[in-house]
């Protein structure tokens, strides 16, 4: 894999996310840029035929303002791949409708916010692994998680998306431990992704 093309996919999503396209259009250029950049995670011998990502409706019980309390402690998640032992620090836990959520800190150079879920629609309509809402590493900002004043955030599950290792398993991915691994189904974002055969 060529760097710079990492680095501009990088540069890309980021853009996208911290955009001003409403939740169609941010899905539209999602789908585009998962077509034809050379760093997208849909394997290259199924690009010709990607017609885009499937999605759940827009619906509006899938974003919640919620409290955040205060977490501690760190987890460790092998990836299995290139990464290695990966370390999370705890940094909030969400009161949301569904269960409480996570936040995790990537305990790396430079850091990063992750949340990863589980929930109900896991395996049956989304991916078995589990979603994001967000990974600033990957620069996904501002959509699935916003950091509100008074130890609050804004989640939007219209927004959670697949990690790399649902489309191909050239990928490692970190993910949902068991404490982000909500029973109620949040029928929103992303469902599985399902490649185009002949």
């Amino acid at each position: 894999m060529d760097d710079l093309d990492l680095l501009d996919w990088r540069e890309q999503v980021a853009r996208l996310y911290l955009g001003g396209l409403d939740l169609a259009g941010f899905r539209a250029a999602r789908d585009a840029l998962f077509a034809g950049h050379p760093q997208s995670p849909i394997p290259l011998d199924r690009r010709a035929d990607f017609t885009g990502l499937d999605y759940f409706p827009p619906n509006p019980d899938a974003v919640v303002d919620v409290p955040l309390r205060p977490a501690s402690g760190t987890e460790t998640i092998d990836t299995g791949g290139p990464d290695g032992v990966v370390r999370y620090r705890r940094v909030g836990i969400a009161e949301t409708p569904w269960g409480p959520l996570t936040l995790w800190w990537i305990e790396a150079y430079g850091g990063g916010l992750f949340v990863p879920l589980r929930d109900g629609t896991s395996g049956r309509e989304t991916y078995g692994g589990g979603r994001y809402l967000t990974d600033t590493v990957k620069g996904t900002y501002g959509r699935g998680l916003v950091v509100l004043p008074g130890s609050r955030v804004r989640l939007d599950v219209n927004y959670a998306y697949n990690p790399s290792c649902a489309y191909d398993d050239r990928w490692a991915c970190p993910l949902a431990p068991p404490e982000n691994r909500l029973a109620a189904p949040i029928p929103a974002g992303e469902k599985t992704y399902r490649p185009v055969t002949a």
